[in-house]
């Protein structure tokens, strides 16, 4: 009886590595390939201008707390005890409440500016798979796009694993860069195995 053939050993090895070489291939496109979009313009520039008349509005309160009150007219011979208390407690008040509604304001103001900054509108991965550009909506969604290697891009979790934003990390950034998955993913497996594997930063 007449032993059965064998598959020779290199090919054995190459069809164990065809979905790695695959892959690989799939990661290295010849022309740019959008990853992710999400167009958001005018969601941020009411958010923009939301924030900026948040900050004049808190700003204008800190400016008429921290202005000085008109001086009231009293007796020359009225003498109170407790009106240098009540003087110090006004301007400990009126420079609290000065400082409270600055703080608000920046608070307010740098928050939204950092969401937009930090809101991604687009990712496109470059021919040749070894540089990303990232477009963010920036404040009142004009734009604003930088282009990074792509190994100092980490995503930080899966795209199954996150209920809304999917939070990027670029090396020498930061904060992360968030990906709302409300947005469209034309290519979803290259995005998994480029843009969105986790790497060591």
């Amino acid at each position: 009886m007449a032993a059965p053939s064998r598959w020779p050993q290199g090919l054995l090895v190459a069809l164990r590595f065809l979905p790695a070489r695959r892959a690989l291939h799939d990661a290295t496109p010849a022309r740019d390939v959008l990853l992710f979009e999400h167009q958001r313009g005018r969601f941020f520039a009411v958010l923009g201008l939301f924030c900026a008349g948040q900050g004049i509005f808190w700003a204008s309160l800190a400016v008429a707390a921290w202005s000085a009150p008109p001086a009231r007219a009293r007796p020359l011979d009225a003498e109170d005890p407790e009106r240098g208390r009540l003087d110090l407690r006004a301007v400990l008040w009126r420079y609290g409440l000065a400082v409270g509604c600055g703080a608000i304001g920046t608070l307010v103001l740098g928050a939204g500016l950092l969401f937009s900054l930090r809101s991604v509108r687009s990712v496109i991965l470059r021919a040749g798979g070894q540089q990303v550009t990232l477009t963010t909506h920036a404040p009142f969604g004009l734009g604003a796009h930088f282009t990074i290697p792509l190994n100092q891009v980490s995503c930080m979790a899966h795209r199954g694993e996150v209920p809304a934003m999917l939070p990027l990390k670029v090396k020498g950034r930061r904060f992360y860069f968030l990906l709302d998955k409300a947005g469209h993913f034309p290519n979803a497996q290259l995005f998994d195995n480029t843009v969105g594997a986790y790497r060591s930063l």
